[in-house]
């Protein structure tokens, strides 16, 4: 793996040469039979998940299977902060729709919760490709649907965000798309982390960084081949969400949009910040320079990862502070309008 420090920052080559030498040369993931890639990918990931922060709570349950909506039975892990400012987060995590689980991103997940001042849960819903497209995408909405309703056992009623990085970042944008063409209620904001929302992989990022280092254009066009399974799934919403109409894309809850400077996904973060700001949207979008695809596992060594989840762990309690006014001033109105009557 060749890293050009010019466009890396120094901090993030120094990540990448620790990891390199603690783990040794490893064949690509991408390339072995899947059950074996995501062994691997799971060992790789153990590195990033050590000195865990402390939760004041971690628990597991189970979301049953939703016979209706197609889901399958989902385990849970509930990750609870010391200092709670109330919330709840739908974490979904990244690995191409394949690879991942709520053990590789637990770290992330802790320094997320404990920024937020939230609780977070992490689904392990199904992967590709043994569970292709929209399998993976039922269970996060089965869940979804299960935290808004307050029907998760260890958790109160409160306010829903969701979020996901990469693949995790698709599934958390889908799973709102797919609540909103059903008329269900949604989540109060989301919080997305370098996601991949389209299958086209022409864009100047995937052509800029079609090497790495870690992800490469190649890998990530294994990935879709496996979620999408021989569908055409390019001009499907809830597979690709920059699909999505602009009615549905000028609807969604506020979103919170951050991306890799060197990174093979920019291009589709780019693209949706676009659309959504030609829209008439407010979302910006917060590109980290000097740093890879996947940079949030590495809170452990890396500044700029903590600092980003710092920035969403503020941009989720703002959501649901504004989302508390906007409670109140609608009560306050409809009791003005019941006193002028």
């Amino acid at each position: 793996m060749t890293i050009d420090p010019g466009v890396i920052s120094a901090e993030m080559v120094a990540v990448h040469e620790r990891a390199a030498a603690e783990i040794g040369p490893l064949p690509d993931a991408t390339l072995l039979p899947p059950a074996e890639g995501r062994a691997l990918s799971e060992r790789v990931n153990e590195r990033w998940n050590r000195d865990l922060p402390e939760m004041a709570g971690k628990s597991a349950t189970l979301v049953p299977a939703d016979p209706d909506l197609g889901s399958a039975d989902c385990p849970l892990t509930i990750l609870s902060p010391s200092q709670a400012a109330g919330g709840t987060i739908l974490y979904v995590h990244g690995g191409g729709f394949a690879f991942g689980s709520s053990r590789s991103h637990e770290r992330t997940a802790r320094v997320l919760a404990g920024e937020a001042g939230m609780d977070i849960v992490l689904p392990d819903y199904r992967l590709a490709p043994e569970d292709p497209f929209p399998a993976g995408l039922r269970d996060v909405v089965a869940c979804l649907r299960a935290l808004i309703a307050g029907a998760v056992r260890g958790l109160g009623q409160a306010p829903v965000l969701v979020a996901g990085d990469s693949a995790g970042a698709n599934l958390a944008l889908a799973a709102i798309l797919h609540e909103q063409a059903q008329g269900r209620p949604l989540p109060a904001g989301a919080l997305l982390f370098y996601g991949n929302y389209a299958a086209d992989l022409t864009g100047d990022s995937y052509r800029r960084f079609a090497e790495g280092p870690g992800l490469t254009t190649a890998r990530m066009a294994r990935y879709w081949g496996w979620y999408a399974a021989g569908r055409d799934i390019a001009r499907e919403p809830l597979a690709c969400p920059l699909a999505a109409s602009d009615a549905a894309l000028a609807a969604l809850p506020p979103l919170h949009l951050m991306a890799a400077g060197v990174d093979p996904l920019l291009s589709d973060s780019v693209a949706l910040q676009a659309r959504l700001a030609g829209l008439g949207r407010t979302e910006t979008l917060d590109i980290v320079p000097g740093v890879t695809h996947g940079f949030l596992q590495a809170t452990r060594e890396l500044a700029a990862a903590r600092e980003a989840l710092a920035a969403a762990g503020a941009a989720a309690r703002t959501i649901i502070k504004n989302l508390e006014t906007a409670s109140r001033e609608e009560a306050h109105h409809g009791m003005v309008d019941n006193i002028r009557r």
